[in-house]
């Protein structure tokens, strides 16, 4: 028997317990995103929660940047049948108010990190495009995303010391994702391996006074954009979202490396365009020890057993972590159009060639310097 106490709410889509999902694709998966930084990037903390159906699992992790070191708590267990149970190990996330208000906690554990947090949407979530890439006749990309801007409340204790959240200085964003796209242990690459794509992905959400920006961009080296997105969202709920065409950018990196230090976003053409320019403050790098990473011991969806709780500190200056410091890269950053100074989230990752910026090779500026 599959029924769970979900299925006694009026909210299925197939003639199936709400256990089943739609398809039977492996890499079908239903996840939440968090995000939270000092607006004087002293300290940023990022937070995921993941589930699996078609393969079973439930995983989480957070992650906090402050004081030079990396602190990584992480949790796997099987998935049951209770898709309302959002929780694994010590991190569970809260629906308090849909679309509005969430919390998430971490409790005590053996690695130092614990927090309880309360997030408050500044503006409406919003509906991104629908991310879809096929490749070879295989759907590799088919997700469906909300993402959200907003400040925190709460506190986080890490090795002993508090950090106080409060909504005038602790800023953020979330999204929520489900879909399909590679997850799990890695899949056999057949005719992929003799054809590997080249793509660039950037992404931003941040936020002013009165107002945030959602930017994105999935690029490949051998066609058009397969997603991108560019709009203005204001507080004001009555006030309409102002949707600003094909986005550009314009990157600056640190020489030999695919770090960026820097740039420009431009929403819309001619006169009404809007430059923003930016500036990472304090990054975070995802490929070390949260799941968003080709690590061969965990990954995203990866099958660990009923219940495995981890954790890791390391020091970001030590040598031994700069060649981790590849992949995604989620940092925090300085936005500043018009006279206006806002924070947020800046997100990138460049696989493969990308002539635009210098990348002719897979190899070229693969490993970050020291920073």
């Amino acid at each position: 028997m599959s029924l769970s106490p979900l299925d006694d709410f009026p909210v299925h889509q197939i003639a199936e317990p709400i256990r089943r999902v739609g398809t039977s694709d492996r890499n079908f998966y239903d996840r939440y995103y968090f995000n939270l930084h000092s607006i004087d990037a002293d300290a940023c903390l990022i937070a995921g929660f993941g589930t699996y159906p078609n393969l079973g699992v439930v995983d989480g992790f957070a992650v906090l940047v402050h004081g030079g070191r990396h602190t990584v708590v992480r949790a796997s267990r099987e998935l049951g049948l209770d898709r309302l149970d959002t929780s694994v190990g010590p991190l569970r996330v809260e629906v308090i108010e849909g679309l509005r208000r969430l919390r998430l906690v971490l409790d005590p554990n053996e690695w130092g990190l614990t927090f309880d947090l309360e997030f408050v949407g500044s503006i409406a979530a919003q509906e991104e495009p629908r991310h879809f890439l096929r490749e070879n006749e295989r759907v590799l990309y088919d997700t469906f995303r909300l993402a959200q801007t907003g400040t925190w409340r709460g506190t986080i204790e890490v090795d002993g010391k508090r950090l106080d959240v409060e909504p005038a200085r602790w800023w953020g964003c979330r999204d929520r994702s489900w879909g399909v796209r590679a997850i799990g242990e890695p899949e056999p690459a057949g005719i992929r391996a003799n054809r590997p794509p080249s793509m660039l992905w950037t992404y931003a959400q941040f936020q002013f006074e009165d107002h945030s920006f959602i930017f994105m961009c999935h690029e490949r080296l051998d066609g058009p954009r397969v997603l991108e997105e560019g709009i203005r969202v204001w507080n004001d709920p009555e006030r309409p979202v102002d949707r600003l065409g094909s986005p550009k950018h314009d990157l600056e990196f640190e020489p030999g490396t695919r770090t960026v230090t820097g740039g420009t976003l431009t929403f819309g053409t001619g006169a009404d365009s809007i430059v923003v320019s930016f500036a990472p403050l304090l990054p975070v790098y995802l490929g070390i020890g949260t799941g968003y990473s080709s690590e061969p011991d965990w990954r995203n969806g990866m099958y660990q057993g009923p219940l495995k709780v981890e954790g890791m500190s390391v020091d970001l200056s030590d040598p031994a972590t700069h060649a981790r410091k590849k992949g995604l890269v989620d940092t925090v950053a300085r936005f500043e159009y018009d006279g206006k100074v806002g924070y947020g989230l800046w997100e990138y990752v460049f696989v493969g060639p990308y002539p635009q910026y210098g990348f002719t090779s897979w190899t070229d500026g693969y490993t970050p310097s020291a920073d």
